[in-house]
């Protein structure tokens, strides 16, 4: 038997426990092509709302009833593809359950960093360290001296887009919510700054912090942070949007400030960020990424549960703040 948290029902905002429901099913032999896996490690992101959403998101919605889409790593335990071999560590599109039987497509890499937690591979050497790095030097353009600002700045793309910027020659500043995850930021992810949004006077703190301005903005959560961070852009400034984190609903569409005029005065740009347009860089940025943290230049935090009983209430948890850093499920 297989067990497996499968979506009972489409959320409306961020989902909670009662829209998810963890069921046995029987595994079946498998097919010419096939490969099995036994998880290890559960993902859990917050774009993971996007999936599931019934509205437009760059990627189709899961099926009411199917298991939940989540990256995952673990261990191969049976293979009728002659590339891939029981005992190979992988990680890929393998949802939140105990075995996946997938084919090659779903899986993203071999985990061969075998000097390194195994978990990284869902996020400092995963999606997240991926989407950092590709989304801040493809998307940012960071040049030596820039002050860059990271929204969600604690959190495991955030945290990760602080350090190599610092990495790139970069000037630093953080923000995050609440002093336990501004002194995190400041203290084991090095940010030159770090200021919490929910202090009064964000704006303010932002004036002392930019004095030249900001040269790139990674937001992750939309809102009134980056309400805040828009008049602060400097000349020629680069806004990559990664998450709108903040935005709890998206029907209807969400309104607020107007960001035009601030782009054409200071001829600024701003371009989303999707990372899963570039699997074609995912293993070159993987390797770099692996050489940074071998270093001691990339640090990271993990918050681990156990079990799939604990995968319900975790994206909801993870919008409620709860985590400190990223957040996996371990089998």
């Amino acid at each position: 038997m297989n067990r497996q948290v499968i979506l009972a029902s489409r959320p409306k905002g961020i989902a909670q426990s009662e829209n998810f429901e963890i069921v046995d099913r029987p595994l079946s032999p498998l097919n010419p092509g096939e490969i099995r896996i036994a998880n290890r490690f559960l993902s859990v992101e917050p774009a993971m709302r996007g999936w599931i959403a019934d509205t437009s998101n760059y990627a189709a919605p899961v099926v009411i009833g199917d298991v939940m889409k989540a990256l995952a790593v673990g261990e191969i335990v049976e293979s009728t593809d002659p590339d891939w071999n029981v005992g190979n560590l992988v990680t890929g599109w393998f949802g939140w359950q105990q075995f996946a039987t997938v084919t090659t497509k779903e899986i993203v890499r071999k985990v061969d960093q075998t000097d390194l937690p195994v978990s990284l591979a869902l996020g400092v050497l995963g999606i997240n360290g991926v989407t950092a790095l590709l989304g801040l030097t493809m998307a940012g353009e960071p040049k030596p001296g820039d002050t860059v600002v990271v929204s969600t700045a604690a959190g495991s793309v955030g945290s990760a887009v602080g350090q190599i910027a610092h990495i790139l020659g970069c000037r630093t500043v953080g923000i995050a919510g609440g002093p336990v995850k501004v002194a995190q930021c400041r203290d084991l992810f090095g940010y030159d700054m770090a200021l919490d949004y929910k202090a009064d006077g964000l704006g303010p703190a932002l004036d002392a912090a930019c004095p030249d301005g900001v040269h790139v903005y990674f937001d992750n959560t939309a809102g009134m942070i980056s309400d805040t961070v828009y008049p602060r852009l400097a000349q020629a400034a680069r806004v990559v949007l990664c998450g709108t984190a903040s935005i709890a609903q998206w029907d209807p569409w969400p309104s607020g400030p107007r960001v035009e005029r601030h782009l054409l005065v200071k001829r600024a740009r701003m371009q989303g960020f999707v990372v899963l347009d570039h699997f074609d860089l995912w293993d070159s940025a993987v390797e770099k990424l692996t050489n940074w943290v071998r270093e001691g230049k990339l640090r990271y935090a993990e918050d681990i549960s156990d079990g799939l009983g604990s995968c319900p209430d975790a994206l909801a948890g993870l919008y409620r703040g709860e985590n400190l850093g990223k957040r996996i499920i371990r089998l």
